[in-house]
């Protein structure tokens, strides 16, 4: 398992999306990879919504769970990519982090001619929420279940957080979650 997924700053801007994914590692399913770039753009991100010291704790808090997953040595190959150029940095960072996969709802910024050279592919958490609820069905619900049991504010069921994920435009997942658990709706 493992999987090596760089992980882009938009899906990690929604809390509840980031939870699930870092839990999906907690659970050994993925192998999360960041790099200062995105964690420094996510802060900012964040400290409009939250306070900057909220920010700041949510981002040292990630970077501390999981310290391998902070790419770093890439700087040099950024120009050499030919992304959008303002995902460049997310493409280098994720090809010298030897990833297969850059998760992101801004899949139009990576396009296949820029990914193929590199054996990598963008693709919509949805998508990809998708592929690990096929490879690992226990573990998803398992990660899915302790989100919800462990969220605080407010406090959600697992069928809760299932609909707040699809409000977060993952709908295939929801929908394809609620059909393999009808239990959940119970």
């Amino acid at each position: 398992m493992r999987f090596p997924v760089f992980l882009d700053t938009n899906v990690l801007y929604p809390a509840s999306l980031a939870d699930t994914l870092l839990r999906l590692a907690e659970s050994d399913v993925i192998r999360p990879h960041w790099s200062v770039d995105v964690m420094t753009e996510l802060e900012r991100n964040l400290a409009r919504r939250i306070t900057d010291s909220g920010a700041a704790r949510r981002c040292r808090t990630m970077e501390a769970a999981f310290p391998e997953a902070m790419v770093t040595g890439y700087a040099g190959m950024v120009d050499g990519m030919e992304n959008d150029p303002k995902d460049r940095h997310v493409l280098a960072a994720a090809v010298h982090s030897d990833c297969e996969v850059i998760v992101t709802f801004n899949t139009k910024d990576f396009p296949a001619r820029a990914l193929e050279p590199h054996d990598l592919v963008a693709v919509h958490p949805d998508d990809f929420l998708l592929d690990q609820l096929d490879l690992y069905p226990q573990a998803v619900r398992r990660s899915l279940e302790r989100q919800a049991s462990l969220t605080a504010r407010p406090r959600l069921t697992l069928l809760q957080l299932i609909e707040h994920l699809e409000r977060i435009e993952l709908r295939g997942f929801s929908a394809e979650l609620r059909r393999r658990w009808p239990d959940l709706a119970r």
